[in-house]
Order: C-alpha cells, then structure tokens, then sequence
C-alpha cells in the first residue's frame, strides 16, 4: 500500500473514533469538570489514551495540514478540561 493510501485509511479510523467516542466522551468530561467535579481513574486513563494517540499522529499530522484546525480544536478542548479538572482538584478540601 501506497502512503498516501495508508493515511486515507488511518484518516477514516480516526474521523469515526473522533466522531462516535472521543468527542463525547470528552465533552461529557467538560460538562463534569465544568460542573466542579474531579475526574476519576476511568477519566484520566482515558485522557492519557488520547493524549498516547495524539503523539502517534503528529506525522500524520505533519503529512496532512488540512486537519491542522481541526486537531488543534480538538486539542483546546482537551486543555480546556484538564486546566478545568486541576482548577476542581486544587479547590476540593484536603481529605
């Protein structure tokens, strides 16, 4: 296979990851982190996943400008929550 037929394939897996578990997983993470919560274990792995797979597709990336907004709103988004979930775990009471 052909890099360029590779990437369309990677592109597809990760436009409907994106779309049908990443996106809301991650905005049902903001509405938590919004709301005041702290994320759990199960949150945080998950983040590291995602943050894994981004490392993963920066060639891919650098392959591909035309996803370079989308990524990088996709990536605010991630800051967003885990700026928002330290915020929640700094505030939380010493237990």
């Amino acid at each position: 296979m052909s890099q360029e037929s590779d990437d369309l394939g990677m592109a597809m897996v990760v436009l409907e990851r994106l779309e049908k578990e990443r996106l809301p997983r991650a905005l049902d993470l903001k509405a938590k982190v919004d709301a005041g919560e702290c994320l759990d274990d199960m949150d945080i792995a998950f983040l590291e996943r995602v943050f894994a797979d981004g490392e993963d597709a920066k060639p891919f990336l650098a392959r591909h400008p035309e996803y370079k907004e989308l990524s990088a709103r996709v990536a605010k988004l991630y800051e967003d929550i885990t700026t928002k979930a330290l915020a929640n775990e700094k505030a939380q009471p010493d237990s």
